[in-house]
């Protein structure tokens, strides 16, 4: 049984461990967090005590396998609550992941397991994120930045990088959401900007829009 804040300290590096590939430091962390690299530390070298992590100092933390374990059992109570507040409470999509922080902390495995079991086991979750099973297995997808895509290509969303309020708004003004097919109709190589085809509509959308949408090709 782990607190709260150990159990969000996991979480958080898991996944700037997933991005880096590679050991993450303390400014890191403490910069993904909100908070001061002091009290990182303290945190760290609190969990290295209790074989959860590997931390040397000037050279980083990684997780043990024990440390994955729990980030993937914290993961996937977040995705399946954040599918049950769509799918079954009728909740936005960008409304939903706060809600989704709260209810990742609930210790009970037996109801965890009936979750899973009455949402029909999801392998996603709203955002298009791969919902780990109770071993912690995640299911991997080809999928690529739309900003990866040249003209002429399409594909279909199946997620998305960013996962602010203000982005999945812009995300519904522009009718995108998880399986909506995007046609590249065109590319300025020189700022990275597009302009894409969703349904009858065609747009303008600048990179950055397009660094953070997951699409599979077709």
């Amino acid at each position: 049984m782990y607190s709260l804040a150990e159990e969000n300290y996991i979480k958080t590096i898991y996944h700037l461990q997933q991005e880096a590939g590679k050991e993450v430091s303390t400014n890191a962390i403490a910069e993904s967090m909100d908070t001061k690299p002091s009290s990182v530390t303290d945190m760290v070298q609190k969990l290295a005590e209790k074989k959860i992590l590997s931390y040397k100092k000037y050279k980083g933390t990684q997780l043990t396998d024990e440390g994955k374990k729990i980030a993937a059992s914290v993961i996937r109570k977040h995705r399946l609550w954040e599918v049950f507040l769509v799918n079954k409470l009728k909740f936005h999509w960008d409304e939903v992941h706060e809600i989704a922080e709260q209810l990742e902390h609930v210790h009970s495995e037996e109801l965890i397991k009936r979750l899973d079991q009455f949402l029909g086991n999801p392998a996603f979750d709203p955002h298009g994120d791969p919902i780990p099973d109770d071993k912690g297995n995640f299911k991997k997808t080809e999928k690529k930045l739309l900003s990866e895509l040249n003209k002429n290509q399409s594909g279909v969303c199946v997620g998305v990088k960013e996962t602010s309020t203000e982005y999945l708004q812009y995300l519904d003004k522009k009718k995108i959401t998880i399986g909506t097919k995007i046609s590249v109709l065109g590319k300025e190589f020189f700022d990275g900007s597009m302009v894409i085809q969703v349904g009858r509509d065609q747009f303008f959308i600048s990179q950055k829009i397009a660094e953070n949408l997951f699409i599979q090709t077709t």
